[in-house]
């Protein structure tokens, strides 16, 4: 007889954690990622989709007319400063993403090694890390990212520069959560056998930590990830609203227009505030519920919960869930 032929399956990337899902919850992940999805490509294409530049306003010498309401040449109308509404809302799609990824970038990157080198070292190095780390948690949020968004742009607000100093000051907000996290979950397994032999072998305190530790305590990452990734940018929304943000001929921003759209709700000219806001409103609540389903799809507590509910409901559903979860 012929040795059977080994067969490999091929698994969509994500396709478990969507098995994992059912009812609401699902279609509640399935809109968060749409939303998401949508937010990503229109950042990445802006260029290919935007029909004007981002602060363009006049096409083959003719002058756009100011606040022109919405037409097929300019679907969402023109601004005070004559520029196309829509173009703008898509090219801060592309200055959002780019904070985004670079903030969360950075916070990941700061956050996670100093959570671990304070939750395995601890003695002194934990007292003031945690500390330093409080303090900066203590600041009311909008005020750090506004003080940290004047030093570090330091009188310049360029497209670059903007951008940096916008992401850098949400970093400055978001850094103590992720050490938060991180050190309270490397207290609580630093103890257990597998980091003890990893010990007696002679591993290096750092291979512990990033080899043996850190894969095990990064498991609610994704989730807090996915919520500040909102929270990002309502915090970018606000500086640009309050006049902190990018200068507008260099980059666009849905705060900056929605402050200079103040003055155009009370003249009756609504598509210079409508279209931005509900742009930030689409892509914060696609990413909050992406967010949530994943909290409650990826937390052993609310997974439990979830299964004891449908045990009590509908037995033979719930020993389908609890396989799942396995």
């Amino acid at each position: 007889m012929s040795a059977p032929v080994a067969t490999s399956k091929w698994r969509i990337p994500g396709a478990e954690l969507m098995a994992r899902t059912a009812g609401l919850q699902r279609v509640t992940l399935i809109t968060g990622l749409v939303l998401v999805a949508v937010f990503v490509l229109v950042a990445v294409f802006a260029p290919l989709l935007a029909p004007y530049g981002l602060a363009q306003n006049s096409a083959d010498g003719v002058a756009f007319v100011p606040q022109q309401g919405p037409s097929a040449e300019h679907w969402f109308g023109t601004s005070v400063r004559a520029e196309d509404v829509f173009s703008r809302v898509l090219y801060g799609a592309r200055t959002a993403l780019s904070v985004i990824v670079i903030a969360v970038t950075l916070s990941l990157l700061i956050g996670v090694p100093l959570g671990l080198v304070s939750g395995y070292v601890g003695r002194w190095v934990d007292r003031v890390l945690t500390l330093v780390m409080d303090a900066i948690y203590a600041f009311p949020t909008l005020l750090l990212a506004i003080v940290v968004s004047i030093v570090v742009a330091g009188g310049t607000s360029s497209s670059l520069g903007g951008v940096l100093s916008a992401a850098i000051a949400i970093t400055a907000v978001y850094v103590p959560q992720y050490f938060r996290v991180v050190r309270n979950a490397t207290v609580a397994v630093k103890n257990e056998p597998y980091v003890d032999a990893a010990r007696v072998t002679g591993a290096s305190t750092s291979r512990i930590m990033f080899r043996h530790i850190l894969s095990n305590v990064t498991s609610s990452l994704p989730v807090i990830l996915t919520i500040n990734a909102a929270e990002a940018i309502l915090t970018l929304a606000a500086l640009g609203f309050l006049g902190f943000g990018i200068e507008p001929t260099q980059a666009a921003e849905w705060g900056y227009d929605l402050n200079k759209a103040l003055n155009d709700v009370s003249n009756g000219i609504w598509w210079t505030s409508i279209f931005p806001g509900t742009a930030i409103v689409l892509v914060v609540l696609g990413m909050t519920l992406v967010g949530e389903s994943l909290d409650e799809t990826l937390n052993p507590m609310l997974r439990t919960r979830r299964s004891v509910t449908t045990a009590t409901e509908n037995p033979a559903a719930a020993v389908d869930d609890k396989e799942l979860t396995e």
